[in-house]
């Protein structure tokens, strides 16, 4: 378990330098994932589907990256899309992908609607908590 956040807290950090951030908020990009994957693995864990775990890592990785950006005074999407990336099904999808060169056609169409699935959660994910942070705002006026 600790190796995966350590590499979680890699991967987002080193995806945030990809795409220059700015030195001083890599740690809270490397965070932001690091908090979402230990959300991810602990309800897997419960055991929980594995739908419903990214929907729910994907929602608190943008709330934090919402009350960050509110203390760093930086946009949102310097920490939402770090932190996500460690939730991307990319080997379910490399495993699509395979089985179809493969020609293993019934497990590569599995493995695809896997990742699909997967990545709807979290774009439902992303999209719910920032409409849950609209609907607040407006009621505060």
């Amino acid at each position: 378990m600790i190796e995966q956040i350590a590499t979680s807290f890699v991967a987002s950090a080193g995806f945030a330098l990809l795409f220059n951030v700015p030195g001083r908020h890599l740690g809270y990009c490397g965070l932001v994932g690091m908090l979402g994957w230990m959300i991810y693995s602990s309800l897997l864990q419960l055991p929980a589907d594995p739908i419903l775990a990214t929907l729910t890592a994907a929602f608190a990785v943008t709330v934090i990256s919402q009350l960050l950006a509110k203390v760093c005074k930086t946009p949102i999407i310097v920490f939402s899309v770090s932190g996500i990336v460690p939730l991307v099904p990319g080997g379910i999808a490399f495993e699509a992908m395979r089985n179809v060169v493969e020609n293993h056609y019934d497990m590569a169409v599995q493995r695809a609607f896997e990742a699909f699935t997967l990545s709807g959660a979290i774009a439902f994910g992303l999209v719910f908590s920032e409409v849950i942070n609209q609907a607040i705002r407006r009621t505060r006026l």
